[in-house]
């Protein structure tokens, strides 16, 4: 019955070629504007780190100024100190744990016709790659010495691999690097997370590392964070040491807990650990720390923040003005053939069938409407692209799960705006037009 429904209302929009379209057309613009601001929401606050939601976490510790908290939603800073990531890195609870943060400079290759470009690189613990699973192309990562003693390794992304070898295995060649050379021993495979969960300090959106290089390595090059550092109190820093020894936080620390007991007893060792630093004069709040789950993390940075989902709702609002229109010009379509509906009543179609066949009418107008808007809707994600100059050009996209939403959300709206003129035509009485023919 729905494939004859469905060919009455193919012939039905032929015969009204101009009201039919401007009925897909208000379906469509709707549906493009919807879609453009709900795939962008959907894409931003897409968990890069779904997979293992239940056993990451990011690690917070509440050593701020103890007349105010830290001014974000979970009143703690978002990172840590040196001192503290140090102290927290000699821990054997976590299955993995990382501390990091950004940096970078130029690398090139002796005697090699590459030109020099500066690589953004990430300053991290050995741990960094298994704990948020990032697979090696080649080799390896460094040993765990290197996260504590100035060794001179390298782990260069596939992108950065490319460019300096070709592709090749690249491990155990020698690269410079800030003027230093440097041993690859590992090569990674594509890993570019979006959001960057794992540091939405340095940019939600911004590409992931160029180059990885071992944690011990701070004091060899005096390294100073490409990033956000933020303290809360003066203090009188002469020298590298004195910065490490501060209350600056600028790294990004996280763990990998997968049993419940692991949670309970690092709970309890970052507990211990506050209250020895209480006792020290540091930690003058009280005693308080985070431990996020990645899907936590997003909300409380706010990666989708109100302004986006205020306009998430003006899209939707804009959808329903649009439907309003359907409304109106279906209800005047089908009105016009009371006529054809008041002969088939006569000739003993129900109210039922008449309803049922005008409303498969409004959704074939809905799914021309959704395949309308999708068009619409990429359209309105490349002009956002060409607008951001590139920064969300791996947000500003849609997936098949989108266009598939969007065809869904035309039919159901078609359907929704047919309700009405439906119920309408249904309820036609036939005797008045058996008279007219």
């Amino acid at each position: 019955m729905i494939g004859y429904y469905m060919s009455l209302a193919l012939r039905s929009l032929r015969r009204t070629p101009i009201l039919s379209a401007l009925m897909v057309a208000a379906i469509a613009v709707g549906v493009g504007a919807a879609m453009t601001t709900l795939t962008l929401n959907y894409m931003m606050s897409r968990n890069a780190l779904e997979a293992k939601d239940d056993v990451l976490y990011a690690v917070q510790l509440d050593g701020w100024d103890p007349h105010e908290a830290a001014d974000n939603p979970s009143e703690m800073p978002w990172q840590v100190t040196y001192k503290d990531a140090t102290s927290l890195l000699r821990s054997d609870i976590p299955t993995h744990q990382v501390a990091m943060h950004r940096w970078g400079g130029p690398i090139s290759l002796e005697n090699s016709e590459i030109r020099p470009f500066t690589a953004d690189g990430r300053v991290t613990s050995r741990d960094f790659f298994a704990l948020f699973g990032i697979p090696f192309l080649y080799g390896n990562t460094w040993e765990k010495e290197a996260d504590t003693s100035p060794v001179k390794q390298i782990v260069l992304s596939q992108a950065t691999n490319e460019k300096l070898f070709g592709g090749e295995n690249s491990v155990g060649r020698t690269v410079n690097f800030n003027g230093a050379p440097f041993t690859v021993v590992g090569v990674t495979k594509n890993w570019n997370p979006s959001p960057k969960v794992h540091d939405l300090n340095n940019g939600h959106f911004n590409d992931s590392a160029e180059i990885f290089i071992p944690f011990g390595l701070h004091r060899n090059f005096e390294i100073y964070p490409w990033g956000n550092t933020n303290g809360w109190k003066n203090e009188d820093i002469k020298s590298y040491e004195d910065r490490l020894g501060s209350e600056s936080v600028w790294l990004q620390y996280w763990v990998q807990l997968d049993t419940p007991q692991q949670v309970e007893k690092y709970r309890e060792y970052l507990t211990g650990f506050i209250s020895e630093q209480k006792e020290q004069g540091r930690f003058p709040r009280p005693l308080k720390f985070g431990l996020s789950h990645p899907s936590e993390w997003l909300l409380l940075n706010e990666v989708v923040d109100g302004d986006d989902r205020m306009l998430s709702w003006l899209s939707l609002a804009f959808l329903l003005v649009c439907l309003v229109n359907a409304v109106a010009l279906l209800l005047a379509k089908f009105l016009r053939k009371a006529p054809e509906a008041g002969v088939r009543r006569a000739l003993g179609a129900s109210r039922n069938a008449i309803f049922s066949q005008h409303l498969v009418e409004s959704a074939c107008i809905g799914f021309a409407g959704g395949l309308f808007g999708i068009l619409l809707t990429l359209g309105g994600l490349t002009l956002i692209r060409h607008l951001q100059q590139g920064y969300l050009d791996r947000i500003a996209s849609m997936d098949w799960m989108m266009m598939l939403s969007a065809i869904g959300l035309a039919i159901f709206a078609s359907l929704l705006a047919g309700l009405y003129p439906a119920w309408r035509i249904s309820r036609t009485n036939p005797s008045i037009y058996l008279k007219t023919q």
